[in-house]
């Protein structure tokens, strides 16, 4: 019989009891709430020892809670270990020894059947470290023969059944959301978590304790004293901590409560089922656990409790890199809090000289020579009180290590000077006497971890630089670095494999963390096109950080000969981890997405359309994309406004142009969304027009489409009728859209440019119209698109108001004009600056003596018609007017035949007489015998 195989004698604690009821009577003055605290907190105590099945509190990433676990597995050697961990992630435990820790278990579902849609997707993950009790206990179960790892605690599923539909984003104890690069925004289950739920009872522990953390504090008052502590001393402590802040905590322990009496429920079935004496077990629980006062606690309990069942969610399962710093922020702890329990944890087995237990063939773990045999359980003898002992006696001092301390100042100048600081041997000494000095003041004789980082930032932070590591980081890194885990080849799922498998003729090593770059030359080495593929659609599927295009480009008809890229996917194995739970491969992958892209509720034409591309550039698949073009289709007829016109011209315009350049040509489902899109905007014109939420560059895309493919939607039985009638229906107000209603008469011809200029003449003549001017600008410059031709015509109209207008209006007017072109019609400036080049002389002696062309075409208006030239085309209507009188009469024009001028072209009948040889060889050629005139 082991020393520590025992049970808690009646009243062992009675003489505790009565010295903390005296001690609160003589703090309080009188019986009171003080005095029933420190006499539950006993209670606790003595009910979990006294508990046939083992409880065995822990608090997470503890390195004295995993000191104590690798001391007591190798002296109980249970056969039977229940651990508080989900119960669905029992299957990923497997698969651990193919990863390198720390790693998280991870639960996803993207489909969130009988949860609230927003809550989607749902994601819980549990890190586990090295230095954790429970990777200690799953190690030694999972490695040592006979015996059995149950996991206890509710399943995923109950963790969002049980979370409050308005807390969801603040789940409760235990849960925290995290929105970290390696976590992901995902509610974290964290195995012990001990601390203070009540605000003043840290704010003074804290105070009082001379630390700025929790976890600082945590670290000197409670890791340091019970790192070298017996198992009974480390029990009963912990426990007592767990019941004092279970019992000082705001806020309802209801989720807590069921969670306890969904684990007793499960074990009680385990033991009963399978006939296992409580003396072999253990029970691994968080320490505010091992204090619970539900009636289902223990097994000698039959209080019943029903487990709700689990919903439809489809959940699934798989392991993610963590790291300490992800771990961190997921629990809010202090930064480099849990490297530092990695040093003490290492530290603890070389003053211990204890063998931690590791998996075999885990990546980075020693080979073990021998397991150990199984024991059978061995009966229970009564303990003494460890407690009173351990809160009487004053805290055992480590004495002060100068060696250790004197490294750790001299390692954190010489990696300081790499980092650009300009420390020196001075700074190592100060160092040092800082970090005594400070440790003596917080009443420690030896300098903690802590301790050294205020140190070190005190004597070496003197500035900060940008780019520059700061000088805590660098203890971080020196006190064992921000550890990053994987997952192993063998752990990932079947996707993550088949992009890996896939990607191997790149011959680069993808389970770096580092970016390495990628040459892809596909005209010489055709081979890695299926290479080029994948990375592009990967590129589609994961963070853009993940892979980036260095040379190369994709996109409808367009491939790359040469291609560069970035590549780091052990960085963002997350991404990928998570992009497996949704299909077997990145194909089937992206066409779910799109699918349900153009099927969700807020789907519109434009996402449709945006599905398509996608599904044409990186699938190459005629018929998904005709599948989600027929969807378009439908939601173009259903939207009621025009908010995504723009995005909706420019992917019909570049999916028109590639189809037209292939050999099948259009579409059916084209056809349709041209006609349908013709009526629809005809429809909404007026209303677009007049609407105040409806922008100049909505409108401008609805004209766009319209006057853009009325060709096309004409051929195909559209009636130009209805968009001249929505035309001459639109009645606007804002400048910008009057503008482009006179763009699109102008375009109809129902307004001419001689009448569009005398508008605008007068527009500029007008004082009170001059302020809104700019819009009247930005609304012509939106109207190119439409209306191609007017480009001249906005040249000319700002040319004419630079001219005329004074400096005194047009030195305010400018900035306005500027930021409204700016905003509403940037990508068109180009095209009206290309176009003003062509129409001013590009050479500066030519300023003085150059005539608008506008000017030119007023002055022409107004002398007699020029004469048409002499050529086969007037002759031949002159010697066959009958055709161009009956069209005159049929429009209504009067007037009469003049006579031919002299022939045009001149240039090219005198080249023609210069040079007949040429005409000659032709006219022999064709057989004409006739002469040239």
């Amino acid at each position: 019989m082991t020393v520590s195989d025992t049970r808690s004698a009646p009243n062992a604690f009675a003489a505790l009891r009565d010295q903390l009821a005296d001690a609160a009577v003589a703090f309080a003055g009188a019986p009171g709430a003080a005095g029933d605290i420190l006499a539950g907190i006993v209670d606790d105590v003595d009910r979990a020892l006294t508990e046939r099945l083992e409880i065995f509190p822990v608090c997470h990433h503890s390195p004295a809670s995993g000191l104590a676990m690798v001391r007591r597995l190798r002296e109980k050697q249970p056969s039977v270990i229940y651990l508080e961990l989900c119960e669905d992630l029992r299957p990923l435990v497997e698969e651990l020894r193919n990863c390198r820790l720390p790693v998280a278990l991870q639960a996803f579902a993207t489909d969130t059947t009988g949860f609230p849609t927003e809550w989607a997707p749902l994601s819980v993950v549990a890190p586990i470290t090295e230095s954790s009790a429970e990777y200690q206990a799953i190690a030694y179960a999972l490695d040592t023969p006979g015996v059995e790892l149950v996991l206890v605690d509710r399943s995923t599923d109950h963790v969002f059944q049980w979370a409050p539909e308005a807390e969801q984003s603040q789940p409760a104890d235990g849960e925290q959301p995290e929105d970290d690069g390696l976590h992901g925004a995902a509610v974290g289950i964290e195995i012990g978590d001990l601390r203070p739920r009540f605000a003043e009872l840290e704010e003074h522990l804290l105070h009082h304790g001379k630390v700025r953390h929790w976890s600082e504090w945590w670290d000197q008052y409670v890791e340091q004293p019970l790192a070298d502590a017996d198992y009974d001393t480390y029990r009963q402590v912990m426990v007592m901590i767990g019941s004092l802040f279970r019992r000082l905590r705001r806020g309802s322990t209801a989720e807590d409560e069921d969670r306890e009496r969904y684990m007793w429920t499960r074990m009680r079935e385990h033991l009963a089922a399978n006939s296992i004496d409580p003396a072999g077990a253990l029970y691994v629980c968080g320490a505010a656990h091992a204090a619970s006062p539900v009636e289902q606690f223990g097994l000698e309990s039959d209080a019943p409790f029903e487990i709700s069942p689990r919903s439809a969610t489809v959940w699934h399962y798989g392991l993610i890199p963590s790291s300490h710093s992800a771990i961190e922020a997921q629990f809010g702890l202090a930064g480099g809090a849990v490297s530092i329990a990695a040093a003490t944890w290492a530290k603890g087995l070389r003053r211990g000289k204890l063998q931690p237990f590791e998996l075999e063939g885990q990546p980075g773990a020693k080979k073990r020579a021998n397991k150990l045999p199984l024991l059978p359980a061995e009966p229970e003898a009564e303990v003494a009180d460890q407690l009173s002992g351990f809160l009487s006696r004053p805290p055992v001092l480590d004495p002060l290590d100068e060696a250790e301390l004197l490294e750790w100042s001299v390692d954190i100048v010489r990696l300081a000077r790499r980092n650009g600081y300009l420390a020196s041997t001075a700074d190592a000494i100060a160092i040092f006497e800082t970090s005594i000095l400070l440790a003596g003041l917080r009443n420690r004789a030896r300098p903690t971890p802590y301790d050294f980082q205020d140190a070190a930032v005190t004597c070496i932070e003197k500035d900060r630089v940008p780019g520059r590591r700061d000088v805590r980081r660098l203890c971080e890194i020196l006190l064992g670095g921000d550890r990053i885990g994987q997952v192993g080849y063998a752990a990932l799922p079947p996707l993550a494999r088949d992009v890996l498998d896939r990607l191997q003729p790149l011959g680069l090593d993808l389970s770096k963390r580092t970016l390495q770059r990628a040459l892809l030359d596909l005209k010489s080495n055709p081979d890695l096109r299926p290479c080029s593929d994948l990375l592009w659609l990967l590129r589609r599927l994961l963070p853009q950080d993940a892979l980036r295009p260095i040379m190369g480009s994709r996109g409808l008809g367009e491939t790359s000969i040469q291609e560069s890229w970035d590549i780091g996917l052990g960085k963002y194995q997350r991404s990928l981890v998570e992009l497996g739970y949704e299909g077997v491969s990145v194909e089937q992958v992206l066409e779910q997405r799109l699918r349900r892209a153009v099927t969700a509720p807020d789907a519109t034409a434009a996402v449709a359309l945006g599905a398509v591309e996608d599904a044409l550039v990186y699938l190459g698949s005629v018929r998904l994309a005709a599948e989600l073009g027929t969807r378009a289709v439908e939601l173009l007829a259903a939207e009621r406004t025009v908010d995504d016109a723009p995005v909706v011209l420019r992917r019909i315009r570049l999916l028109l142009n590639y189809f037209r350049s292939t050999e099948g040509g259009l579409p059916a489902w084209c056809e349709r969304f041209v006609t349908a899109g013709y009526s629809h905007y005809c429809t909404l014109l007026p209303t677009a027009f007049a609407a105040e939420e409806t922008g100049p560059a909505q409108v401008a895309a609805m004209l766009g489409f319209l006057f853009g493919m009325e060709n096309l939607a004409l051929s195909l039985g559209c009636d130009h009728t209805q968009l001249e009638l929505a035309v001459l229906q639109s009645h606007p107000e804002a400048p910008a859209k009057v503008a482009l209603l006179w763009a699109a008469r102008f375009q109809l011809g129902m307004l001419t440019m001689a009448e569009l200029r005398q508008r605008c003449d007068a527009m500029l003549a007008n004082p009170l119209v001059l302020p809104a001017v700019p819009q009247y600008v930005s609304g012509f410059v939106q109207a190119i698109d439409p209306a191609p031709a007017l480009k001249p015509f906005v040249v000319e109209l700002l040319s004419k108001a630079f001219g005329t207008l004074p400096d005194a209006v047009l030195l305010p007017w400018l900035p306005k004009l500027i930021t409204t072109l700016k905003d509403q019609a940037g990508d068109l400036i180009p095209g009206l600056v290309r176009e003003a080049g062509r129409t001013f002389p590009g050479a500066l002696p030519v300023v003085d003596a150059f005539v608008p062309p506008w000017s030119v075409e007023l002055t022409t208006g107004a002398t007699s018609v020029t004469a048409a030239p002499c050529g086969p085309v007037t002759e031949l209507l002159a010697a066959y007017p009958a055709t161009c009188d009956a069209l005159a009469g049929l429009l209504g024009i009067e007037g009469s035949w003049q006579d031919a001028g002299p022939a045009g072209n001149r240039e090219v009948t005198d080249l023609l007489d210069r040079f007949p040889a040429t005409a000659a060889a032709l006219a022999a050629q064709l057989g004409v015998s006739a002469a040239r005139s």
